[in-house]
């Protein structure tokens, strides 16, 4: 089993920053941590930064330049560090990875900008 506990959700004003966490509670060096996903209201959840299998990085077009996505093997912890926040980033973010051919979400973290 793994849990995932993301935090570093809020409110914030458009064009402020946030930075979330998932701590996870096992090695992370030791799963596929995919990244972090968000729904928005009535839409969809969707992909917003993810670790390749390669070691690179992918991102949404609509977070390109904004957000970064990092990990700390030592914390078992990954981070989602986001800038330049618009109304349209609001939704519940989750982090999600793979163990033992078995997929795991967080409970996730509200992330409401106000314009």
């Amino acid at each position: 089993q793994v849990q995932l506990v993301e935090s570093g959700g809020g409110l914030v004003q458009a064009g402020g920053s946030l930075r979330l966490s998932c701590a996870a509670s096992r090695r992370i060096s030791s799963m596929f941590v995919r990244g972090w996903y968000r729904q928005a209201p009535g839409k969809q959840r969707e992909l917003v930064a993810a670790f390749n299998s390669d070691g690179s990085t992918t991102y949404a077009d609509s977070v390109k330049g904004r957000f970064t996505i990092s990990r700390d093997n030592a914390k078992n912890t990954v981070y989602l560090q986001m800038n330049s926040l618009k109304p349209e980033d609001t939704g519940v973010y989750y982090c999600n990875a793979a163990w033992a051919f078995d997929n795991y979400w967080g409970q996730g973290t509200q992330v409401t900008v106000s314009s």
